[in-house]
């Protein structure tokens, strides 16, 4: 079995090294491949960018402590795994596991992640994944963290959940494409409280409540944002958010847009025949 493993965070990232020593310790006879991009490309979601204007370009690369194949590519997670699903880097993959993310993708956040982006992007080519994301203490779920909170990051933790996640699927693959949204606490393994299914929630704990233009200094018309968060959220504990803030492993699956009749639209109707009239 063939398993790509990718992120947003680029190839430097120490929860893509972890979860690739992670990938390489399945049980099994499986070849890991990592394809990542060469720098940051948080809440890229599932963007493949211009790529007249990036004029893609793909240098090997190296995982310290682990032997497995790897190349950085000059764009975000989802062109990563487009010139996988492809052929760029050999035959098909069967598996994308997606991260190790520095702050949990929860509610919202599933429009914008990176992370999951690379697994909704091998979906188009009906490969299944999954995106793993982990809080970061002292900040809460949501979002990406800096990187002076993530310097105790429990990140073996994250590698060992998504481990066991992925074993669990090259084991007994479903017939249907899937994507798995886990998100694992910013805890030591043996202090997790276990699994849980998890809804997708309607936000995060916290996210930004405004964004104010502050004049930039000697730069006519130029402006830089000011954010301010809001208050923090008890969310319920069935959705992804307060799931993973309770101290368990959040599992959701993320299902694919549906072709559905088409909604009464009559009036919409009418008024593009008028225009066109």
């Amino acid at each position: 079995m063939r398993i790509l493993v990718t992120n947003d965070d680029g190839i430097d990232s120490v929860g893509l090294h972890v979860l690739v020593r992670a990938m390489c310790d399945l049980r099994g006879d499986h070849e890991i491949v990592v394809v990542a991009p060469d720098t940051e490309y948080s809440g890229a979601g599932a963007a493949l960018g211009a790529l007249f204007q990036i004029q893609p370009e793909i240098v090997r690369a190296s995982i310290p402590d682990c032997d497995a194949e790897a190349w950085t590519v000059n764009g975000p997670p989802g062109l990563c795994v487009m010139f996988s699903r492809l052929g760029a880097f050999g035959g098909p993959f069967d598996l994308i596991v997606s991260g190790i993310n520095p702050g949990a993708n929860v509610g919202r956040a599933v429009y914008h992640s990176g992370t999951i982006g690379a697994c909704l992007t091998g979906r188009n080519g009906h490969v299944s994944g999954i995106a793993v994301s982990q809080a970061v203490s002292g900040w809460g779920v949501e979002g990406q963290a800096w990187s002076d909170l993530i310097l105790n990051q429990q990140w073996e933790s994250a590698a060992e959940c998504a481990k066991v996640m992925a074993q669990s699927l090259v084991d007994d693959m479903p017939s249907e494409t899937v994507i798995v949204n886990l998100n694992v606490p910013d805890l030591p393994i043996d202090e997790i409280k276990g699994w849980r299914h998890a809804e997708i929630g309607l936000q995060p704990p916290r996210s930004v409540a405004t964004a104010e233009l502050e004049p930039i200094e000697g730069r006519v018309g130029a402006f830089k944002v000011t954010m301010q968060w809001g208050e923090k959220l008890d969310l319920p504990s069935e959705t992804d958010a307060g799931t993973v803030e309770e101290g368990f492993v959040s599992v959701s699956y993320l299902s694919r847009i549906e072709h559905e009749d088409r909604p009464d639209v009559a009036h919409a109707d009418k008024a593009l025949a008028a225009l066109l009239d």
